[in-house]
Parts: C-alpha cells; structure tokens; sequence
C-alpha cells in the first residue's frame, strides 16, 4: 500500500465554494482533480458523503442558494475528500455566524471521522466561550 503524507486541507471563509457549480461538483473535483477518478464515481462518493451529513437534498444547489450551516458542511467535506486530509477549520463562526456554541460543528465532524486523518479549528481567543469546557 502506498503512504500518502497528511495533507492541508482548509475550511474557510477565505476559500469559498465555486459559486457556478453544484455541490456535488465542488466536493467531487478533488478526487477528480488528485485521483484522475472519473466523474460519475466522484459524484457517487460526494452524494454518498452528503447523506451521512443528511444533506443529500443540496447535492444540485449551487452556493447562493445554501444556508450557512449547508454551505459549512459542504466546504467541510469538499475538504475532507483530500486524501490523507488534516482538515483545518478557520474561524468557524465566520462561517456559520449565528452558532451559540460548537456542537453542531463537531456533530458534522465526528459524522465523517473516517474521512479525514485529523481535524483542527483555529479560531479567536475571544470566543473560546463558544467552545466550552475545550478552552478551560
């Protein structure tokens, strides 16, 4: 078997979903893109992906027409579709703006733990309320 390193793989404001193309598309250009996987195989795996989060409803909307929360899950597992990927969260709340606290963030993370090698969140000092018994 071949060793692959851990790769970056970002969820971030910054790096936003490819606003003309559906869901599914944006998930499953990273295999097509790292893999040479063919099309319909990448859509499979990124819908399959999709209904462990439950969302398989958003597989053909495109990024305006997502709520935060879907628009989050979809950037978390076009990231976790790297191979090998240490996904890195950055600032979270930018994201889904109107959260109180990080549970439904760390629900969609450990639906796909089997996805990804490791998972980080960076985030501001000042809103380690939100984060709970993790920053005490």
């Amino acid at each position: 078997m071949k060793m692959h390193p851990r790769q970056a793989a970002p969820v971030s404001i910054d790096i936003p979903l490819i606003s003309n193309q559906e869901v599914w598309l944006n998930i499953a250009l990273i295999r097509q893109y790292h893999e040479n996987m063919p099309r319909g195989e990448a859509e499979r795996i990124a819908i399959n992906a999709l209904q462990r989060l439950g969302l398989e409803n958003i597989a053909y909307k495109r990024n305006p027409d997502l709520t935060n929360e879907e628009r989050f899950c979809a950037m978390l597992l076009r990231a976790a579709m790297v191979r090998d990927a240490l996904i890195i969260i950055d600032r979270p709340f930018k994201i889904i703006t109107h959260l109180k606290d990080v549970n439904y963030i760390f629900q969609a993370i450990e639906k796909i733990e089997d996805f990804y090698s490791s998972c980080h969140i960076y985030d501001y000092e000042w809103l380690k309320e939100k984060y709970g018994a993790l920053c005490q």
